[in-house]
């Protein structure tokens, strides 16, 4: 079995004729925590979509503990251990919290298509989800219907729903994006909680997060990797600082190539 819990080599992607992926390498080690940081239009989302199977690149090669995954799809990914969040929310927001994590619970189980009518017997599966719910700190709202909790809240569920899902694997699209600043602590530490041998890539802009997440930061720009370090060594990088971070040492909302 390979070292690395997923690897990317020499991914390419364009659209048309512009360029949003050039030549991009790198790999997660089994519990890896990494962020992936860059201005705006660096191409972050595109590549996660090229690591997730939503996007197919037009050359280069993805492998998931040393299987090539390249052809597969978002889909049998998932099934292998790679689970996505997105930057916006794909709650069921009519469903209540607990309706949403055992749907997630019960597909991983195989039982998808027995939804709620066979609920009834499937306790297992319930209680795995409320076990799930309540590690998340997400007791209180279990029963409340999605819509009717705050947005922070609501990105916690989508994590409880990518841990119903088992994942070895997990990429995290701006997970804080939308949340007030007096929530994002909440997330961190629900962050911070899951299992250590999970690899975790994540989006983010807030650099504080990032500070507070990652051992190993990647950087991204026009669709290139800039370079791969500590936090300390890349916040301080004057590349960085010049191409993303600025002055103030805050990201630069500036666009480059297409892609976030």
């Amino acid at each position: 079995m390979s070292e690395f819990a997923l690897e990317a080599r020499g991914l390419n992607k364009t659209f048309g004729a512009l360029l949003v992926t050039h030549d991009v390498s790198l790999s997660l080690a089994p519990g890896a925590r990494r962020a992936l940081i860059g201005p705006n239009g660096a191409g972050k989302t595109t590549l996660v979509g090229l690591l997730s199977g939503v996007i197919r690149p037009n050359s280069g090669t993805v492998s998931l503990f040393g299987v090539d995954v390249t052809a597969r799809g978002a889909a049998q990914r998932t099934k292998r251990g790679l689970v996505r969040t997105f930057q916006i929310s794909s709650l069921f927001p009519k469903l209540s919290v607990l309706e949403n994590v055992f749907l997630a619970v019960s597909e991983q189980a195989g039982n998808s298509f027995n939804l709620w009518r066979a609920a009834g017997r499937q306790r297992i599966l319930i209680k795995r989800a409320e076990s799930i719910i309540e590690k998340l700190r997400l007791t209180e709202d279990m029963h409340r219907c999605v819509s009717e909790i705050a947005y922070g809240r609501q990105r916690l569920v989508e994590i409880a729903i990518a841990l119903a899902l088992k994942p070895k694997v997990l990429l995290l699209d701006e997970p804080a994006a939308g949340i007030p600043s007096g929530e994002v602590g909440l997330l961190l530490e629900a962050i911070a909680s899951l299992p250590r041998d999970i690899a975790i890539l994540m989006i983010e802009h807030d650099m504080e997060m990032v500070r507070n997440f990652a051992s190993e930061i990647t950087v991204l720009v026009q669709g290139r990797l800039l370079m791969t370090g500590s936090p300390k060594e890349v916040l301080a990088s004057p590349e960085v600082q010049s191409v993303y971070l600025g002055s103030a040492g805050r990201p630069r909302r500036k666009v480059g190539v297409a892609g976030a």
